[in-house]
């Protein structure tokens, strides 16, 4: 169905591989497209988590598609970034959580739909970086706002102003990633991106298994609540505690609470 995409389900989680392998799943308005048009999928499903990854052993998403970018006027070059700002954007706001599994390379806009999912884990063979200003331009896909939401202002100054590339344990260090997961074992086989996945479903199905409606609206009140003032904020996050006392799942979950029993959610 798709070109450029793989699409996998295991029961209420949805995987998203990104597949452009000469060009190290380099973004373009094909592969934009297709994200795009697979979020109107997923959104249609009865998903509670979607995993995010690249194909192949060296890259999540080299970046953009500079060969793409490289004739683009000023008028254009604004349109090709404003597809990957929305889409990324619709990423981010999913109603459900959705975990980065980066693979290796995640520079420029890979770095930028990395940090559009709720969760990042990485293998630690995973390089990240904002190398735009060497190529004349800047972060087009919301990597300007994102990163400095994530790591701090001076940090993302200094990586966006160098270009530098960063490791996984420096992404880790500086709250870029929440874990690092070893790409080869103790008997030196190289078992990363099997690893790596079997770390992302295993986080996938901990947030699958609790109560879908209260995880979707803690994740809206995160999103919601980031630019507010502190009352504001508060009052947001009372009035969403409120409205989870009128679902299935709470009356269920909390009896089967005291009753030292086990719920099986139904999002109801």
């Amino acid at each position: 169905m798709y070109e450029h995409l793989k699409i996998e389900e295991k029961g209420n989680i949805a995987i998203m591989t990104i597949s452009a392998p000469k060009s190290l799943n380099a973004l373009n308005s094909t592969i934009l497209g297709e994200i795009d048009e697979y979020l109107d999928e997923f959104e249609g499903g009865n998903y509670r988590c979607l995993i995010i990854t690249g194909d192949g052993e060296k890259s999540f998403v080299a970046g953009a598609d500079i060969s793409e970018m490289a004739p683009l006027g000023p008028q254009q070059g604004e349109t090709f970034g404003r597809k990957g700002a929305e889409v990324f954007r619709r990423i981010e706001t999913l109603p459900c959580p959705v975990i980065a599994a980066v693979n290796g390379f995640a520079l420029g806009g890979g770095c930028e739909l990395a940090m559009a999912c709720d969760i990042r884990l990485c293998s630690d063979n995973a390089k990240f970086g904002q190398p735009e200003v060497g190529l004349g331009i800047i972060p087009g896909f919301s990597g300007t706002v994102r990163l400095a939401r994530l790591v701090g202002m001076g940090m993302a100054k200094q990586l966006i102003y160098t270009g530098k590339a960063i490791k996984a344990n420096e992404a880790l260090r500086i709250g870029l990633v929440n874990e690092v997961v070893p790409s080869s074992r103790p008997d030196g086989s190289n078992e990363g991106n099997s690893d790596l996945m079997n770390r992302a479903i295993e986080l996938a199905e901990q947030i699958a298994a609790n109560a879908p409606l209260a995880v979707r609206a803690a994740k809206l009140c995160i999103n919601t609540e980031w630019d507010m003032e502190a009352e504001d904020a508060i009052a947001f996050e009372n009035r969403a505690f409120g409205l989870c006392f009128n679902t299935e799942d709470q009356k269920n979950g909390m009896q089967a609470f005291l009753t030292k029993g086990k719920c099986e959610f139904q999002g109801k």
